[in-house]
């Protein structure tokens, strides 16, 4: 397995290391509910530099991007950022991705842990036709999550920078915890607010002490993966191998959004005729009307005892306190409190379709 920088730091804290997309990473450390609450309701930092990072520069950047990627890259502005998917040639997707806009021709983009080799083979395949300079800069990036609606406060006090100004989806080289060149971004994962910060590996540690030291006053905590899920779960997001693959559509997953056909997509034209007639089955919230925690795979029925669909997450909500899910259904039981019942255990668990994000 590889080991984040920081790796030595986790284990010393205590925390419950696993494997995940080839990498040793803390899963949790003082629990999944404190940890999840802390991000909630003050300040907690994960360490993400597993994450995959990518520049794509040159005059032919811009045209290479706008084939592979679902949204419309033109529209990015320097300083700003973009949520955005890979179409695969079956209108499945490849990953899902957060692309910047560095300067007129530098974009820089963030990819999943687990897809990397696939997303550099993917891109230089179709690279091929338009000889944009790619380079893959992940094993010499680290990546800090600040998130927390104390987080800012935290940061700020770490940079010259007024990074208060930093809109959602924006972003800022600058220097930060005595660092130079650092890339504070405002693209968060929890929906709690806060920061991104990448960094060279070299300088990490020194920027997760400081960041410790600032946030003390805030009651600062390391995160794990497992809350970061139940956050994300939360939030309705989407996570690549999850809601989303190489068979999942868009469309189907709530990601008509970030899919514009008409900036000239790889698959742009099913995409289009999915949005215009639907598809058979749509991505929807759903929560438990009795007690238990809808797993993914478990099998979702309606009131005939006929099965229509699957959970692709769920967790026990730590802010609701109460089951919640995400999953696939037939797309005319897909309708806003509409009664589904869960399968668990052999038991069929009522639950009823909400819209997300769960939380207000």
């Amino acid at each position: 397995m590889k080991k984040t920088i920081l790796n030595n730091i986790h284990v010393s804290l205590g925390a419950k290391m696993a494997e995940f997309a080839g990498y040793e990473m803390p899963i949790q450390y003082s629990g999944v509910k404190i940890e999840h609450l802390a991000v909630r309701n003050s300040v907690g930092v994960f360490d993400v530099s597993h994450m995959g990072e990518f520049i794509v520069k040159g005059p032919n950047a811009l045209p290479l991007l706008q084939k592979i990627c679902s949204n419309d890259i033109a529209k990015i502005k320097i300083g700003k950022a973009q949520y955005n998917c890979f179409p695969n040639e079956i209108g499945g997707i490849i990953d899902d991705l957060i692309i910047y806009r560095i300067e007129d021709d530098e974009y820089f983009l963030v990819l999943n842990a687990s897809n990397i080799e696939k997303d550099w083979n993917w891109i230089n395949k179709w690279n091929a036709k338009f000889k944009a300079e790619i380079t893959n800069i992940s094993d010499e990036t680290s990546l800090l999550a600040i998130q927390g609606p104390n987080a800012m406060k935290v940061v700020q006090s770490l940079s010259s920078k007024n990074l208060s100004l930093l809109d959602y989806y924006s972003h800022v080289t600058t220097n930060f915890a005595g660092k130079k060149n650092i890339l504070i971004s405002t693209t968060g994962y929890t929906g709690s607010g806060g920061v991104e910060v990448y960094c060279k590996n070299e300088d990490v540690i020194e920027v997760w002490e400081s960041v410790f030291k600032a946030g003390k006053l805030f009651g600062i905590v390391p995160v794990g993966l497992a809350a970061r899920d139940t956050l994300r779960i939360e939030m309705g997001y989407c996570l690549y191998g999850n809601e989303i693959d190489d068979k999942t559509s868009p469309i189907m997953a709530g990601l008509g959004w970030i899919t514009k056909p008409l900036s000239g997509c790889l698959n742009g034209n099913q995409f289009e005729k999915e949005k215009l007639i639907g598809t058979k089955k749509k991505l929807i919230g759903i929560k438990l009307l009795e007690k238990g925690i809808p797993r993914s795979g478990y099998k979702i029925f309606n009131y005939e005892n006929i099965e229509i669909g699957y959970i692709t997450s769920g967790t026990h909500s730590p802010s609701l306190t109460l089951g919640i899910g995400l999953g696939y259904i037939k797309t005319k039981y897909s309708q806003i409190d509409t009664t589904v019942f869960i399968e668990i255990r052999n038991k069929k668990i009522k639950a009823v379709v909400v819209k997300v994000p769960f939380l207000e």
